[in-house]
């Protein structure tokens, strides 16, 4: 990801600190859900005095979830930003593969991620490989320390590159006079990042002046965005809300207080440990190195019989991938799929995977494989297995915990319950979903 994109997610990270201020003035015009006993509205509220009071210093992770990682995209890069009374006085960009020269040389990582992603050493770049934020966000800073990193931070955000889209559906599209490309929101990371790369020497543009279109359209962004109505501002704080619930966005506090708010809002992009029901999380860690999750549409269908003695599941998970041929940006899929299941299943059968590896992690189960899918293909990963037996004397329920990065999932659930009845559940995923049979 270049500097002037990151940048560009700085400028956006803005938002993310301030937008709870918008709320303060235009609260009337909220209508937030109530999640548990807590409000979004009170969360909101109890946050944005925490963020805008006094001296604060934050650790941010830049994620590309265009190359998937299992805590949201590829960290190219982070961000030491420090605000007072809500305002930014400072950041820092550093670029995480210079910063990991700093890092002494570090062989005990998870198992099996020398495999999957081949590397002799754990850095800051690959911290976020679990699914669970603040595990990831705790690791990222025994990686700042580890490379002589001396700020105290107060809290720890990932921000995906996805972010830049919910921006541009309220500011529009934008258009620079001197580029034939018009940046839509839901292309302009692809057009901007191929505007540098490929198409500056078909414009006839010096090599070295190349990324002066990132300048120009962060100016153009910002003068939109201070021209936005009082009425689109709250669109953009409600989009930005989106963004923390789909887990775009997701928050680590030092202050167990303001964690255990995040908590209940699960804007901290939390695994759940406690639940002790049904349970299904989907990961997929990109390890072909190129930014083909782009082109990858995901969906899922779960079904589940209670009936049995020993409750049966089979779960199919479809990879479509609308890439048509290699080029700088794709190639074919390859990525590292892990299943996470209730503590106690057993898998019975998995197709088309490679070698499973099987582990726990997070109180869960967890079944590990390769996936690889060709350019313009489509695959689907059908996985059985039984659930433990003592499910089958509590009330059915499934939390469907959705990763970050990995774009809305069309989802189907298939029901038996206990009784012998059937429900279906039809579902677009794109956040964390409990059902109730």
């Amino acid at each position: 990801m270049s500097k002037k994109i990151q940048f560009l997610l700085i400028s956006i990270l803005v938002g993310v600190l301030i937008f709870s201020v918008i709320y303060f003035f235009y609260r009337d015009k909220f209508n937030l859900d109530k999640v548990g006993n807590v409000s979004e509205s009170s969360v909101l509220i109890k946050l944005s005095r925490e963020i805008i009071t006094g001296d604060k210093v934050f650790l941010v992770l830049f994620q590309n979830n265009m190359e998937l990682r299992p805590g949201g995209g590829f960290i190219g890069s982070f961000a030491i930003i420090k605000t007072q009374n809500g305002k930014i006085t400072s950041y820092e960009i550093h670029d995480t593969s210079n910063f990991d020269g700093r890092i002494p040389e570090n062989t005990d990582m998870p198992l099996p991620m020398k495999k999957i992603f081949k590397i002799d050493s754990w850095k800051f770049r690959d911290s976020n490989y679990s699914p669970d934020f603040p595990t990831n966000a705790k690791k990222a800073l025994d990686f700042y320390y580890q490379g002589q990193g001396e700020e105290k931070f107060d809290g720890v955000f990932a921000i995906n590159a996805a972010v830049l889209e919910k921006v541009l559906e309220v500011t529009g599209p934008i258009k620079l006079e001197d580029y034939p490309s018009t940046f839509e929101s839901k292309t302009a990371l692809v057009t901007l990042e191929k505007q540098v790369e490929i198409d500056f020497g078909l414009q006839g543009i010096d090599r070295e002046d190349r990324k002066d279109v990132m300048s120009e359209f962060l100016d153009e962004l910002l003068k939109k965005s201070a021209e936005l109505s009082k009425l689109d501002k709250v669109k953009l704080a409600k989009n930005l809300i989106s963004e923390l619930e789909n887990k775009n966005i997701q928050l680590y506090f030092n202050n167990k207080k303001l964690n255990d708010l995040v908590l209940k809002t699960n804007w901290n992009g939390i695994v759940d440990k406690d639940w002790n029901n049904d349970y299904l999380m989907v990961v997929d860690a990109n390890i072909g190195a190129y930014k083909s999750d782009y082109f990858i549409k995901r969906s899922m269908q779960y079904q589940v019989d209670m009936s049995k003695e020993i409750p049966e599941a089979t779960l199919k998970i479809t990879y479509q991938h609308t890439g048509k041929t290699k080029d700088w940006m794709t190639r074919d899929y390859l990525s590292y799929l892990r299943v996470y299941l209730p503590k106690g299943s057993m898998i019975s059968s998995a197709s088309d995977v490679g070698e499973i590896n099987y582990s726990e992690d997070l109180d869960k189960k967890v079944m590990g494989g390769f996936v690889e899918v060709p350019l313009n293909t489509t695959k689907t990963i059908e996985i059985k297995y039984s659930l433990p037996k003592e499910l089958k004397n509590k009330a059915y329920q499934l939390k469907i915990q959705k990763q970050s990065g990995s774009g809305i999932v069309p989802t189907v659930v298939n029901v038996t319950t206990a009784s012998g009845e059937n429900k279906n559940f039809n579902l677009i995923l794109n956040g964390d979903t409990i059902i109730n049979k």
